[in-house]
Parts: C-alpha cells; sequence; structure tokens
C-alpha cells in the first residue's frame, strides 16, 4: 500500500465496491455494516482497516474513501449472485469516467472466465490458496474488467430489455451475465478465517457413539468439504477407505457406486435386500442394514449426486452411503439437500433431523422428520422453519442424548404403564362375566369405575412420565450408547406390547379369582356374613388400586418429592372417597347413586381382608422382580450396566471427556460461492429502501424502524485501524 501499487490498490477498490452491504454512520468515524453474510462484512472491514473505506450507498452510486479521498462511483449494474452463478459482479463508472467491471465468486468459477493473460498470475495465486487451505480458510478469487463504452450502452440496453421481459427473465440474464463476465483480468485472491465452533468434533463423535448416522450436506467444494469432514473427526486415517465419486454421467456415477459397494461387501448381492413393513395393508419397502468389516467414508459431489438421485440409481446411492460410516456430499443445492433427506425417509426405516443455520438449509430442515435451526450470523430463516433451535452445534447432542432419550424413555414407560394398568382393569370384568352369566353387570362399584383413570391412577404416572430418568444427564453424555436400545426399538414394539398384555391378563387372573376364593362362604369376627357382591367389589378394587401402585413404583427409578406426593397421595385420595361415598350420609343424601352403604367399615377392619390384599399384591408382583431380577443378571441391557456402576461410583462425578485436538490438511476451501443465499443486488437497485444520505443523521439509509438485511446480524467496527477477529482477509 505505502508503494502505491495499481494492483493492490486495485485489489482493495474491487473489495470495497463489489459487494451489497449496507453501511450506517451514526457519528462520524464510527461505521456500522449490515451485512448479507458473514464473509461479505468481513472482505469490506479488510478494505476499510487497509485504506478503501466503503462510506454510503444509494440505488446510483457508491461512496467509498480510498486512501484518505473520498471518491464516488456510479453503480450502473450488479450482477448477482445466486446457487447456479456462485459469483458476484458491479459495474461502475469511476469519477474519470472509466467503465469496470468487479467480480469475486469462489476459485474453479472464476478462472474458467479469466483472460489467457492471467495464466502466471493464476498459478501463484492456487499456490497461495493451498497455503490459505492448509491453514483452514475460505478463499475467494477476485477479478477486473475494462468495459468500452459503446459495447455497454448497447449491453445495458439490452439488460433493460431483458430485466422488464415476462418470459424467461431468469435465463435472459443469465445469458447477459455470462456474455459480459469473461475475458476478466485476475486480481488475486483473499481468504477468510471459517472457524468451527467449540463442540462440533466431540459432538459427532459423541453421535457415532451412538450409532447416530451424521451424514454432511454441504454447498462447499469438495477439497473444503474433506477438510471439514477431517476438521470434525468425520474422516480419518485409520479408515479402511475412503470413496470419492465425481464422475460426469451417469453411467460412471452408477459403476463407482457399485465398485464402493462391492469393496465394501464383496460377498452382496446386486439387488438390494428389502424388508417389507406396513399397518392395514399399506405395504412400503424398506432397504434393510447390511453390515461391512471396517469403516468407510463417502464423497460426493453435486454434479454427481445430481445423477445418482435419478430414479435408476437412489437405491444403489443409499445402498453404498449406509455402508459408510462417513458420508459427505459436497457442492449441494438446496434442493438437492432436501432430496438426500427424502430419498433416507422413504427407504430406510429411520428417524431423520436436519441442522442447518442459513437460509439454504431450510427445504433440509422442511423435508426431514425433526428440524433444527442454528441461529447466528447467518440469519433467522432456518430457526424460523424448524422445530427446535439452539446457538451452538455442540447442544445438539444434550437435545438428543439426554433430553430425547429421556423423553423417549419416559413415554415408552408411560405407555407400557398405561395399557397394563387399563388391561387389567378390564380384563376383571372379563373373568367376572362367566360368573354373572354375561349380564352385563360391572364387577366394580360405577363411581369407581369414572374415578379410576381420572382420580386414583392418573397423577402417579403423570409424575413418571415427566421426572423419570434411569441415569443422570453426566453420565449420559459418558455412555453414549445409552441411545442404541431406542433406535432399536427395545423399550416400546410389538413384543413389549404382547408382553404387557400377557403381564395385565395375569395380573388380572390374580385380582379376580384370589378376592374370590377368599371372599367365599367368609364371615365377619362376629359371625355376620361378608361375602356378598358389594364387599367383594370393594375388594377387588382396592387390589386394584394398591396393585398398580405397587407397579408404578416398580417401574420408576429415579424419584422425586413430587412422584412421591402423587402416589401416596393417590392411595390416600382412594380410601378417602371410599369411605366417604360409602357413608351413612351420601346415602341417605343421594340414596339412587350411593347404595353401598357401610360397605368400606365393615369390609376394611378385618384382618382377613387385609391379609388378601397383602396376598394378591404380592402375587402380582413376585413373577415381575423375578423375572427382572433373572434377566438383569443373565441378559443385562447397557443401562443395566451403567446404573450398575452409577450405583459403584455413589456421589462420585464421571470423567470428564478428553477434548481432542482439532486437525487440519492442506485442501484448498473455496466455499464461498456455495455458501451464501440469494444476493441482495435487486433490492439494492430498485431503491424501494435507500435514500440520499446525511452525515449529521442517525439513520442514513434506513426509514426509522427498518433494518436492512433482514437475514443477518448487524456487524458493528469500531475504528478504521482495528483489525477483525475472527474474520479476515488477505490479497
Amino acid at each position: 500500500m505505502k508503494l502505491e501499487n495499481t494492483e493492490v490498490h486495485s485489489f482493495f477498490r474491487l473489495l470495497s465496491l463489489c459487494h451489497t452491504v449496507m453501511a450506517e454512520e451514526k457519528k462520524e468515524g464510527d461505521l456500522l455494516y449490515q451485512a448479507q453474510s458473514p464473509d461479505e462484512g468481513a472482505l469490506v472491514t479488510a478494505a476499510r482497516n487497509f485504506g478503501f473505506v466503503f462510506r454510503s450507498r444509494t440505488p446510483e452510486t457508491i461512496t467509498i474513501v480510498e486512501m484518505g479521498v473520498q471518491r464516488s462511483y456510479d453503480l450502473l449494474a450488479i450482477l448477482d449472485f445466486n446457487n447456479v452463478r456462485k459469483r458476484m459482479s458491479v459495474i461502475v463508472r469511476s469519477p474519470e469516467g472509466k467503465l469496470c467491471l468487479y467480480c469475486k465468486g469462489a476459485d474453479t468459477i472464476v478462472y474458467e472466465r479469466l483472460h489467457p493473460s492471467s495464466n502466471k498470475l493464476m498459478d501463484v495465486t492456487t499456490d497461495h490458496l493451498n497455503g490459505f487451505a492448509g491453514e483452514g480458510l475460505r478463499t475467494l478469487v477476485l477479478a477486473y474488467k475494462d468495459l468500452d463504452e459503446d459495447y455497454f450502452k448497447e449491453w445495458i440496453q439490452r439488460h433493460h430489455e431483458a430485466s422488464t421481459g415476462l418470459d424467461n427473465r431468469e435465463e435472459m440474464l443469465d445469458e447477459l451475465y455470462e456474455e459480459i463476465e469473461k475475458d476478466l483480468l485476475l486480481l488475486g485472491a483473499s481468504a477468510i478465517e471459517d472457524k468451527l465452533q467449540d463442540g462440533v468434533p466431540q459432538t459427532i463423535e459423541q453421535l457415532s457413539k451412538a450409532d447416530i448416522k451424521v451424514w454432511v450436506l454441504t454447498g462447499d467444494k469438495q477439497e473444503t468439504a474433506e477438510n471439514i469432514g477431517y476438521s470434525c473427526n468425520m474422516l480419518r486415517e485409520e479408515m479402511t477407505e475412503v470413496f470419492v465419486v465425481a464422475a460426469n454421467t451417469a453411467e460412471e456415477v452408477g459403476e463407482e457406486l457399485r465398485n464402493a459397494r462391492r469393496k465394501m461387501k464383496p460377498d452382496g448381492g446386486e439387488e438390494p435386500p428389502f424388508i417389507k413393513s406396513g399397518i392395514l395393508g399399506k405395504k412400503t419397502k424398506v432397504v434393510a442394514e447390511e453390515t461391512v468389516d471396517g469403516e468407510y467414508g463417502l464423497v460426493i459431489n453435486g454434479h454427481s449426486l445430481a445423477y445418482a438421485l435419478e430414479k435408476s440409481l437412489q437405491l444403489e446411492l443409499l445402498r453404498t452411503a449406509c455402508m459408510c460410516k462417513t458420508v459427505i456430499c459436497c457442492r449441494v443445492t438446496p434442493l438437492q439437500k432436501a432430496q438426500v433427506v427424502e430419498l433416507v425417509k422413504k427407504y430406510k426405516k429411520a428417524v431423520t433431523l436436519a441442522i442447518g443455520d442459513g437460509a439454504n438449509d431450510v427445504s433440509m430442515i422442511k423435508a426431514a422428520h425433526i428440524g433444527v435451526g442454528i441461529s447466528g450470523q447467518e440469519g433467522m430463516q432456518a430457526v424460523l422453519s424448524s422445530d427446535f433451535s439452539f446457538a451452538q452445534f455442540r447442544y445438539l447432542q444434550r437435545l438428543l442424548l439426554v433430553h430425547g432419550r429421556w423423553s423417549y424413555l419416559r413415554m415408552c414407560k408411560f405407555l407400557r404403564y398405561f395399557f397394563y394398568k387399563n388391561f387389567t382393569f378390564t380384563f376383571v370384568h372379563f373373568w367376572y362375566a362367566f360368573f354373572c352369566g354375561f349380564s352385563a353387570q360391572t364387577v366394580y362399584d360405577e363411581w369407581f369405575i369414572t374415578l379410576y383413570n381420572l382420580v386414583y391412577t392418573a397423577l402417579p404416572v403423570l409424575g413418571m412420565s415427566l421426572f423419570d430418568q434411569d441415569v443422570n444427564d453426566r453420565w449420559s453424555f459418558q455412555y453414549p450408547q445409552l441411545y442404541v436400545p431406542g433406535q432399536l426399538n427395545l423399550y416400546f414394539s410389538k413384543t413389549a406390547f404382547v408382553k404387557c398384555v400377557m403381564h395385565s391378563c395375569y395380573s388380572s387372573l390374580i385380582l379376580f379369582f384370589i378376592p374370590y376364593a377368599a371372599m367365599q362362604d367368609t364371615v365377619r369376627d362376629d359371625g355376620r356374613d361378608i361375602s356378598d357382591y358389594q364387599s367383594f367389589a370393594l375388594l377387588a378394587q382396592t387390589c386394584l388400586v394398591i396393585t398398580v401402585c405397587i407397579q408404578l413404583g416398580l417401574d420408576t427409578v429415579y424419584w422425586t418429592a413430587v412422584n412421591q406426593f402423587f402416589l401416596w397421595g393417590s392411595l390416600s385420595v382412594y380410601f378417602a372417597v371410599t369411605f366417604t361415598m360409602y357413608s351413612n350420609g351420601m346415602y341417605l343424601i343421594f340414596t339412587a347413586s350411593f347404595p353401598f352403604i357401610g360397605t368400606a367399615r365393615n369390609s376394611l377392619n378385618q384382618p382377613n381382608v387385609w391379609l388378601t390384599i397383602l396376598l394378591t399384591s404380592i402375587l402380582c408382583v413376585l413373577p415381575v422382580v423375578a423375572y427382572r431380577f433373572i434377566l438383569i443378571q443373565l441378559w443385562p441391557t447397557i443401562n443395566d450396566k451403567v446404573r450398575f456402576k452409577v450405583r459403584q461410583a455413589k456421589a462420585a462425578p464421571p470423567p470428564a471427556p478428553r477434548r481432542d485436538p482439532i486437525r487440519r490438511t492442506s485442501s484448498r476451501r473455496s466455499g464461498y460461492a456455495f455458501s451464501h443465499a440469494q444476493g441482495y443486488g435487486d433490492l439494492v437497485t430498485s431503491g424501494r429502501y435507500l435514500r440520499r444520505p446525511a452525515l449529521n443523521r442517525s439513520v442514513m439509509f434506513s426509514p426509522p424502524g427498518h433494518q436492512q438485511g433482514e437475514t443477518a446480524s448487524p456487524q458493528t467496527y469500531r475504528t478504521v485501524q482495528e483489525q477483525p477477529r475472527d474474520a479476515q482477509a488477505a490479497p
């Protein structure tokens, strides 16, 4: 800069002009930039730090300060960024009247449009790009072109006609952009630090231990995607092989996928194994899991992925990808991200979760079963389209391994217990039907039938479904394998449902026949007969309530004061309501509604009745205790093993997880053009939200209450000399 090199000045002039950043100057020297993306803000800030300060813009002009001299450029056209072009250009007229096109974009895109005279500089720039990539930086190539006045007048006329046309507007504009963006002169390259959030490698490692398959769908180029894979510990040197699919035809893509599959499983069939799955006649084909020896990775670029997602190859892609430990799809469009998610949902019996932080992740988030948005500098579109949102990727492991697993465990326990207590309640009616001549007479009091699910057994199961946990969050992080039983549906499945029905059938037999045999020909201490229907009904329903409460206690692992209150409170309420409804007063007031007068005090004061209740409860829960004891001793689950370790450790916390250093590889990073959404060029040139700047006004371009760049968080820069901490650019 001190030597006043023309090319260096042109480099930073491009950074200060070729963008869609909005600037506010609340007071002189205090600039606030609102950028479409963090990269845009970093580049403009870098130019400012080297003396090229972007000050303001209108729909027709851009004002910058070049080495202390204020200059105003006429903004003639913005050739905006999109996912197909992967570059952005502006056409400006300098104060001297010189026309110039400035362009920035991904290296592979810009290199194709360079003039042959830039070949020597391109080789040097490529070496710089590789050096930047070795430091884990995101690269961008800059170029320019001087325009002829007559040619530009003719081109801008055609541009106006195309932009105002009604048919094929986008195609016509793309052709005009391609026409003028050629024979560019290379200026250099910039590099922006793209840090991983804290805990990303550790989170992915934890999810892998939990047998959760992580697929990366990114817009970055192949080398960048591989670099991210190694940085996140998804790709490792210890892997058996990493397959790279980068073919240009459908036949070549299919052949590479088949060769990769045959290497992983030589004895596998050519046709994918299907499992018929469905309910009520709606059969669906599900691709079965295939195990392989060793760990493999798959990297496929967007061009090959477009062929692989065709109907003839999509099953081959899914089958090969599912055999791999890591799958990375690079240079994919938002539509392709959604198509990959839909493919997994259609042919795999799996629950999909998509997590993203930008507007280009919205379609993927909506397509998945569960969508998670990360709030940050990329905007709020992903957050607004998601089911869950948080600020850091590392929070995903708490969402899945702790709260998600607890929620699944509680829901399964709730369903099993709910079926058990209601099937047991109903089966007692079934056995009683054989003794009442199938007359539809109920075995219980009508008030008990009404209050059984509403009052007597509602709160205990609710407390278990809200607070129960097998181990605390620290042990859940220490042993992510606890997540695996949920993936295998071990907690609630058809088998678990059948076991629940059989358990209910056994309990109902005990709850009916033991009280029936105990009450038959039984008399009180004073010689009066108590073997009547009302006394039997009271005894049966009392045994039922106590038994289901004991069963709930056996199912509860984590006891809290709320659980204790709900359980003992429900039993207390049962006896209180029973004695109240069976009292003389209720009978005298509502004679027809409370016919069981005196039954409670006449039956529950007899020792043999309480002995029957004790015997019935023991016989109901004894097989359950014995069965669980045998299972734990002979076939312990991962939950049983961890809980045993918890009991051994007592109050001692588990060891802290080891943080592995992030590894970098020297692969080029040029994913800038794939990491942004549609640009704001139309908004800038339309003038709908812009007005002439006034230095002494508090807001230069935005009306009160309006914030430009709604998809990005504003970036504040205090002094011109200040270096940005998280993002830097270099020529």
